[in-house]
This record gives C-alpha cells, sequence and structure tokens, in this order.
C-alpha cells in the first residue's frame, strides 16, 4: 500500500534506515527515487517506477521504504542536510567577519539558485498541505540547521566584541534572506530561470554591507582616526 501511515518520528525512521548495513543499496533507491519525483512531482510517482529507475525490485524497494511517503521524507531529510552540512562549515575562531558572511553567502546562493533546488521547493511546497511532515521535515533538516549554524557563529562574534546583536538566529535568517532577495522568489514562480553569476555577487556583496551596517561593532576612535 504506498499511501500507508508511517509510525515515529522523521529522524527516527531516517536513522534507523542510515543503520542498514547495505548504505549504497539506500543510496541508490535515493537517487532513483529522486529522479523519479523530480519527473512526475509526488502524486505522480509510483513505487513501481521508482523501483525500476533505481534498478531494484519492487520487493527490495520495500525491504527500505515501507511507502511512498516514507521514501519521500527520507529523501528530503537526506538531501536537505546533507546540503546543510557542506555550505555551512563555518569556523567560529574565523574574526574576519565580513570575509566568513561572503564566502558563506557565495555558496549559499548558488545552491539555493540550482534548478534542481527550485524544483524540490516546488515540490515539497505542493505537499505541504496534505502532508505537513513533509514540508516541516524540509524545513528542519535544511533551513533551521542552516540558521542554527550561522546562528551559532554569529553568537560568537557578538561575544567576541565584533558584533552587537541579541537575538543570533534572527540575524541568520535576516542575512540569509538578504543574499536571496529579489532572486529566489523569482526562480520560484518561473519569472526567471537562472541569474550569472555577477548577479549573485552583487546580491551578496550587498548583503553583508547590510548586514554589517546594521550590526557590526562601533569601531574605537584610534581606528576610525
Amino acid at each position: 500500500m504506498e499511501h500507508s501511515v508511517v509510525e515515529g518520528s522523521a529522524a527516527e525512521r531516517v536513522g534507523a534506515a542510515r543503520e542498514q548495513p547495505d548504505g549504497a543499496k539506500r543510496r541508490q533507491i535515493l537517487d532513483g527515487a529522486r529522479r523519479v519525483f523530480l519527473d512526475h512531482g509526488f502524486d505522480g510517482a509510483s513505487m513501481g517506477e521508482i523501483a525500476k529507475a533505481a534498478g531494484v525490485s519492487k520487493g527490495t524497494l520495500y525491504v527500505y521504504f515501507d511507502s511512498k511517503e516514507a521514501l519521500f521524507e527520507a529523501l528530503t531529510i537526506s538531501e536537505k542536510s546533507d546540503l546543510a552540512e557542506a555550505l555551512f562549515l563555518l569556523d567560529e575562531q574565523d574574526a574576519d567577519v565580513a570575509g566568513a558572511l561572503g564566502r558563506l553567502g557565495a555558496s549559499y546562493l548558488r545552491a539555493m539558485m540550482r534548478p534542481d533546488h527550485i524544483s524540490s521547493v516546488r515540490m515539497v511546497i505542493g505537499t505541504a498541505d496534505k502532508f505537513p511532515r513533509f514540508g516541516q521535515a524540509f524545513y528542519d533538516a535544511g533551513p533551521q540547521k542552516g540558521v542554527d549554524r550561522l546562528a551559532a557563529y554569529l553568537a560568537r562574534q557578538a561575544q567576541a566584541g565584533r558584533l552587537v546583536l541579541t537575538r543570533p538566529e534572527l540575524a541568520a535568517e535576516q542575512f540569509l534572506n538578504l543574499c536571496a532577495a529579489g532572486l529566489l522568489k523569482r526562480l520560484l514562480f518561473a519569472k526567471d530561470r537562472t541569474f550569472d553569476d555577477a548577479v549573485l555577487d552583487q546580491n551578496v556583496e550587498a548583503a553583508v554591507a547590510v548586514f554589517l551596517a546594521a550590526y557590526a561593532a562601533p569601531r574605537p576612535k584610534a581606528e576610525r582616526a
């Protein structure tokens, strides 16, 4: 039954799957599922098509994922978690706040603007009314994890006296939103299909400037002289 209710939290289900010895087989299935979901959407995809795309039997597919919902949720969590892990590599001891934010902003924006990522976001939003947990899992595994990591870096810089802020998580959200301002929505609604690297770089440069104008600690008078 492809639409059965899956018990347990998303984290528990994904954790259990990751503990299985055949991690390569699981990745093979997720790769096949990703192609089918992107081509047909959640409602249009079937477990039979996913098994075929993954090069496994339907029986093998059900050993790893007992429903299409469980597979979609696992794919969502895996992809967003991996992306957050790769992008938000921040050294809390890095005193060059402008440089750290600029590098993060550039890699973040390029990842967010990828056509496959835009398609994934649209697909998750499209399922969120019927399956709210898909949206929740998507957000917790990706955006929230990224915000948490950036907030930890910003809090450390505030403690070191380089920034003046009292709500690191809000500041992290603001910076990421500044990076995507005027671009992400245009892609989500298909107003534009892509942007040149120069446009992305300009957005990040402006985001860093606005962020530091709001939160950078005033320099001592001796440094300004």
